[in-house]
């Protein structure tokens, strides 16, 4: 391509470089790029650093007055710490919000890790997680254990936690257990979702109204500011209260339990307008809070209750944060009810992300050599820099917006979908080849023409390609389901995106090197 005059890009092109604009700022994490430091991921429960007010998704930027550039660096510094002196041993933690002081006589509980760059969202196998190794209280045979992963399944999915693996596994002894992998996790948030039960209770004068699950609750408010939502935050004297609240409907049954048991109830003389008990919440046998009862629902069937709750800390911030992390638990366990059994996490263990990561860095280098290889072939073959050049441009642009894509739309890449990706690349390699060989085909027709017959055979592939990825969507218990999504993007992305283009600049070429 020449400048000038002669350059008139299309809107085909156009739209792919804008498009390709736009996945690069979907990619890229202006926080991570910008700042320096590590992500807490975790913070051990009522240890030092937590009663300090340390809480994850805090950002350290200094140990000690030592800058913290990495994850690196913080171990170096915290090791130094501890190595060096004995005893109890003063922290000093600057991060983007506070300094946190505390001592301590062992290394802290905090899990860090780097700052991302890029807002994509990968797998277990390549970020890393958690993984849990659970014992039911009691033997299970096949069919209850699967009734067990059903439910706990659910039970993180509603959560909102993404990229999770759960499946049954015995040991040499015949002994049942439970694996949970959840990419991106710590072992602590493994622990607060599963080692409890998860028994929800609503009790007045200690007879229960209604449980969590489907048979007494039949809708639960969720991601509806109208019916659901943090209310208020205040402060105390030493730290932030943030109250929240959302709506629930219970079945007939459990509504008519509600109206049975109020009945029997009297005025709050001390409190004008509500009765004389409360109605009362708690989880797993452990009372969380109660409300006040309006004296017009004395006797009443009401279908439709409010639950209430709070979430508290050092600051209105991280006070609003627990407290939405609050409501999404009680949530979830109204919705799906207690575990039908409870669980004794027998391992509990970080996963490295290293190999994946090493992994992911080979087959990328691999595919840019590739790329690279098959420009230098084409250059060869066809003695055109422009030509080689505009291939290998199209092909990268292919990655970056199927990245772009992935970013938006949260979908997590594991090493099934970085396979994907080179299918894609195959693939697109592929298919300008034949829009660059049917361009100079002898064949009779215009130029037009020729291009057209070219997109007629990508399009064909296209298709052909796209029915045969179907079943793997659910071959293998969905194993492979990571390589189909991301091969279909990818494919669509070059089908309709970036093969149109491809196909515009060699009309461009042609046109500049016949004047």
């Amino acid at each position: 391509m020449v400048c000038g005059e002669k350059m008139k890009l299309s809107w085909k092109i156009w739209l792919m470089l804008a498009i390709l604009v736009s996945s690069i700022l979907f990619l890229i994490n202006f926080q991570g790029i910008l700042s320096s430091g590590v992500l807490v991921g975790d913070v051990g429960i009522d240890s030092p650093a937590s009663l300090s007010g340390l809480t994850k998704g805090d950002i350290i930027t200094a140990l000690n007055n030592k800058p913290i550039k990495n994850v690196e660096s913080y171990s170096t510094e915290i090791h130094k710490l501890f190595d060096s002196q004995d005893g109890e041993i003063k922290i000093v933690l600057d991060t983007k919000k506070d300094q946190y002081v505390f001592f301590t006589d062992e290394i802290p509980k905090i899990t860090v890790k780097d700052l991302k760059k890029t807002k994509i969202q990968t797998g277990l196998d390549l970020q890393g997680g958690a993984r849990a190794l659970v014992k039911p209280e009691k033997e299970l045979n096949s069919e209850e254990l699967q009734d067990l992963i059903l439910v706990t399944t659910e039970r993180l999915n509603v959560y909102g936690i993404s990229d999770v693996n759960v499946r049954p596994v015995r040991d040499l002894q015949g002994n049942t257990f439970m694996l949970i992998e959840i990419a991106g996790a710590t072992p602590g948030d493994i622990k607060n979702l599963i080692a409890q039960q998860g028994k929800f209770e609503a009790k007045i004068a200690n007879q229960t109204v209604f449980s969590g699950g489907e048979r007494d609750i039949t809708y639960v408010c969720r991601n509806d500011a109208n019916c659901a939502g943090v209310t208020t935050c205040q402060q105390s004297a030493e730290e932030w209260f943030c109250n929240y609240e959302f709506v629930v409907h219970l079945s007939e049954e459990a509504a008519k339990r509600h109206a049975d048991i109020t009945s029997k109830l009297g005025t709050d003389l001390s409190n004008p307008g509500y009765l004389d008990k409360q109605i009362e919440f708690f989880v797993d046998d452990k009372f969380t809070t109660a409300l006040y009862i309006s004296e017009g629902l004395k006797g009443q069937v009401a279908t439709q209750i409010q639950i209430q709750g709070s979430g508290r800390g050092a600051d209105k911030e991280t006070a609003y944060g627990n407290a939405q992390d609050s409501m999404k638990q009680m949530q979830t366990i109204l919705i799906t009810g207690s575990l039908p059994y409870k669980l004794e996490i027998e391992k509990l263990d970080t996963i490295s992300p290293v190999l994946g990561q090493r992994f992911t860095y080979l087959i990328f280098l691999t595919a840019f050599l590739a790329l690279l290889t098959v420009s230098l072939i084409i250059l060869v073959r066809y003695r055109d820099l422009k030509i080689s050049f505009a291939l290998l441009f199209t092909s990268f642009s292919e990655i970056i917006i199927l990245l772009g894509v992935a970013s938006l739309i949260k979908w997590n890449l594991d090493l099934p979908s970085i396979v994907g990706i080179l299918v894609m690349i195959g693939t697109g390699v592929d298919h300008q080849i034949v829009l660059l060989d049917e361009s100079r085909s002898k064949q009779i027709g215009s130029f037009n023409q020729k291009i057209k017959r070219g997109i007629y055979i990508v399009m064909a592939t296209y298709f052909t390609t796209l029915f045969s990825l179907l079943p793997l969507f659910w071959a293998g218990a969905g194993l492979l389901k990571g390589f189909a999504v991301t091969t279909l993007i990818g494919l669509t992305i070059g089908v309709f995106i970036t093969r149109p283009a491809f196909a515009d600049i060699l009309k461009i070429l042609n046109k500049n090197n016949a004047t």
